[in-house]
């Protein structure tokens, strides 16, 4: 059933990664439980851990990103592009966390960085940052100016 003001295609574009993120998210936590449940252990390896809480916090930070695209003033392109940035940021992390975690490699990802750790961490600083300013700036424009 469709409301009678129906959301932009940017702002669906963003609920259903929130609603995507979320569901690895409660997978992640399967996985997760059948690490604690070993007889050995009852933890999860750190990085099965962090890929848990962080796939559960950028479901709802995704959430809120879908906010300010629907109430943003720009353009449905560019707040699908800086949303867009920001979650691909927010997948990037979690897809490395769950390496991290299948391959049972580290506990800390910056103990003995990649080639090419620095400059990636650069670009999510700027991209998750400067993404949500641009939707941040939309908002303020359409809502408050």
């Amino acid at each position: 059933m469709r409301s009678d003001a129906p959301l932009g295609d940017d702002t669906i574009v963003a609920l259903l990664l929130a609603g995507l993120i979320f569901l690895a998210a409660l997978t992640l936590g399967v996985w997760k439980y059948l690490q604690m449940i070993h007889p050995e252990r009852h933890r999860a390896h750190p990085y099965v851990d962090i890929a848990h809480r962080a796939a559960l916090l950028y479901s709802f930070a995704t959430l809120l990103i879908a906010v300010f695209v629907e109430l943003s003033g720009w353009p449905a392109a560019v707040d699908l592009a800086a949303a867009g940035v920001v979650v691909a940021f927010f997948m990037a992390a979690i897809v490395s966390y769950v390496l991290h975690g299948w391959r049972r490699d580290t506990n800390n990802q910056f103990h003995h960085p990649v080639r090419g750790t620095t400059a990636f961490m650069t670009a999510l600083i700027v991209g998750e940052i400067g993404g949500f300013a641009v939707l941040l700036a939309g908002f303020l424009q359409a809502q408050l100016l």
